[in-house]
């Protein structure tokens, strides 16, 4: 299993298709850096456990059991060339490791349903008549005032 370790590359995750359950959450997005020979097309996973869910030996302790069930599933489940982060709960310490198990594979079943058809960045609007980008980020668009 190749696991996410870099900030960026969990801030890229936000926004993208998300399902939760009790235990945890899952967020995904497909990579858009097929051409990078480096990176290759296997899934990556990347862990958030948040202090709010105990000490260091809590939250490593919700990690490992994660990991395990992830690890413990047949290696179709994830889509090759995605990225997955899953964002512990105060109730994935508590449930059955069966359970965790179950959950996984309805949530990764689910995102990767809705993630498939979607492209890896959406598209922006053309810069138009009447349209310019705004001075401090090029990404956002709002009307000129003529």
């Amino acid at each position: 299993m190749v696991s996410l370790k870099r900030r960026e590359d969990f801030l890229r995750l936000r926004g993208g298709v998300r399902w939760s359950t009790g235990a945890f959450v899952i967020e995904t997005k497909r990579r858009g850096d097929e051409r990078d020979p480096s990176i290759g097309a296997e899934p990556r996973f990347g862990f958030t456990v948040t202090k709010k869910l105990g000490g260091a030996v809590a939250r490593n302790r919700i990690r490992r059991r994660l990991k395990e069930a992830l690890r413990s599933l047949e290696s179709d489940v994830a889509l090759p060339g995605h990225d997955y982060v899953l964002i512990a709960r105060a109730a994935a310490s508590d449930w059955s490791f069966e359970r965790l198990k179950q959950d996984l594979v309805r949530g990764l079943t689910h995102v990767n349903e809705r993630c498939s058809g979607l492209p890896t960045e959406p598209p922006r609007p053309p810069i138009g008549p009447g349209v310019q980008a705004s001075k401090t980020d090029p990404t956002k668009r709002r009307a000129s005032r003529t």
